[in-house]
C-alpha cells in the first residue's frame, strides 16, 4: 500500500502537477526511489526533505531527530528501514547544502501534490521530528508555522496540531 493509498489519495494526479518541473533536491532523492511510482517517489522526498527543513531549523539534527525522521519516512512511505535510512540521509545532505534556496521550492512542490489530509499529516509529524529530542524549540517552532503557512494550512489547524505537542514547546517550559 502507498502512502497515497494510506492517506486517502490513492488516485491520479492531475496533468498540470505531473507536468511541473522538479526541483533538482527532489530529483536526487527521488532517484534513490526509482522502483516507486514518479508521482509517489516525489511526495516521498518532498516529504522527507521538508521533515530534514525542521530538523535543522536550529542549526543542529540531533540523533533523535535522525531515528525519528527514519521511522517517519519508513511508516508513512510504506519502505523497507534501509531505505528509509538512504532517504533520509540525502534529505539531510540536502537540507544542509541546499536549505536556504530549496526549503520554499520543495514545500510549496509539496503543496502542490498533496491533499490537505497528507498535509495535516506532515504538520503532525514535523513536530513529532522536532519533539524527538524532548524539547520543541521557538526556532522550530517558528519553522513548523512557516512551513504550515506554504502549505496553506489554516491558522486553527497548525493550533490543533501544536497543541498536542504543547508539553514539548520550548516557548511554554521553565528554563532549566
Amino acid at each position: 500500500m502507498s502512502i497515497l493509498d494510506l492517506l486517502g489519495f490513492g488516485g491520479q494526479r492531475t496533468k498540470a502537477a505531473e507536468s511541473r518541473a522538479d526541483t533538482e533536491t527532489v530529483r536526487k532523492i527521488v532517484s534513490e526511489l526509482d522502483h516507486l511510482p514518479r508521482d509517489r517517489a516525489r511526495f516521498v522526498a518532498s516529504f522527507a526533505y521538508i521533515l530534514g527543513r525542521v530538523a535543522h531549523a536550529d542549526s543542529d539534527i540531533s540523533d533523535e531527530e535522525t531515528r525519528a525522521m527514519e521511522r517517519i519516512v519508513c511508516r508513512h512511505g510504506h519502505l523497507p528501514e534501509e531505505q528509509a535510512v538512504i532517504i533520509v540521509q540525502m534529505a539531510k545532505t540536502q537540507t544542509l547544502l541546499f536549505g536556504g534556496t530549496e526549503n520554499f521550492l520543495v514545500t510549496r512542490e509539496f503543496s502542490e501534490i498533496a491533499t490537505r489530509e497528507e498535509k495535516l499529516s506532515l504538520l503532525e509529524c514535523l513536530f513529532a521530528v522536532s519533539a524527538a529530542d524532548e524539547r520543541v524549540s521557538a526556532t522550530e517552532d517558528n519553522a513548523i508555522r512557516q512551513i504550515a503557512d506554504e502549505l496553506k494550512l489554516d491558522h486553527s489547524e497548525f493550533i490543533a496540531v501544536r497543541s498536542r505537542f504543547r508539553e514539548h514547546l520550548g516557548v511554554l517550559r521553565k528554563p532549566e
